[in-house]
């Protein structure tokens, strides 16, 4: 799924159910200078929902 989030940060946004969000990075990342920045908050975003889930469970 990391890798999902780094070569299609969009795509990362839309299989967690987050639309708003996907078409947000999308719209960043068709601009070559906004991929980066949108790669880097789809890996964060994943990340973070994997702690906050982690941490619900103990």
């Amino acid at each position: 799924m990391i890798l999902i989030a780094v070569l299609f940060p969009w795509l990362s946004f839309l299989l967690r159910g987050k639309i708003f969000q996907a078409l947000l990075c999308l719209i960043l990342q068709i601009t070559l200078i906004g991929w980066l920045p949108a790669a880097i908050w789809a890996v964060a975003s994943l990340l973070d929902e994997r702690n906050k889930k982690r941490m619900c469970k103990s």
